[in-house]
């Protein structure tokens, strides 16, 4: 299913795709590791795998060009981007991913206090799959594709986002049992 919707989106040739699905895969095998540490809670693993793969889906249509994102939309917003695409190609389960991953989720306040262009709602992920989903995103950038960052590099490049944020990434890290 994400393989259709990557191909729609993005032409075979293109470079942005090799870093989307590059970036993609990495973060889909981080997430699906950590939920099967979790037998326990029962987690839908082909659900983890598809929207990890389409988490950064809107992407395209932001403007970063060190990326080759060269659109004309801002950068932070790809994750509601993308969740409007999957919506319209009726994967409304899937958007929650996308909408809810920059950061540690970002709260109504963090949006209004920031004065950021995206919905004046929270954008926070609930689920255990997007909370994995969002966590493992923090390991992997964009720019160094072959390079996982360590736990310690993750909190420091969340730390622009605020305390709260810091602390839902070390509560995630004790409750993911990553160390």
């Amino acid at each position: 299913m994400y393989k259709e919707i990557i191909d729609k989106y993005y032409p075979a040739t293109s470079p942005l795709r090799d870093i989307l699905v590059t970036h993609s895969r990495s973060v889909a095998d981080k997430a699906l590791s950590i939920a099967r540490c979790h037998p326990e809670w029962n987690l839908d693993l082909q659900f983890i795998e598809e929207a990890a793969m389409l988490h950064d889906i809107g992407i395209f249509r932001c403007d970063a060009a060190g990326i080759q994102c060269l659109g004309t939309e801002p950068y932070i917003r790809h994750g509601v981007i993308g969740a409007d695409i999957l919506r319209s190609e009726g994967y409304p389960r899937h958007a929650r991913v996308c909408e809810r991953h920059t950061g540690a989720g970002l709260t109504r306040l963090d949006i209004e206090e920031q004065d950021l262009p995206l919905p004046h709602r929270d954008l926070i992920p609930e689920t255990h799959e997007e909370q994995i989903i969002c966590f493992a995103d923090k390991f992997f950038s964009k720019t160094r594709l072959t390079e996982e960052k360590t736990l310690e590099q993750a909190l420091h490049s969340l730390s622009r986002f605020g305390p709260r944020t810091t602390k839902q990434f070390l509560t995630w890290t004790e409750l993911f049992a990553v160390r």
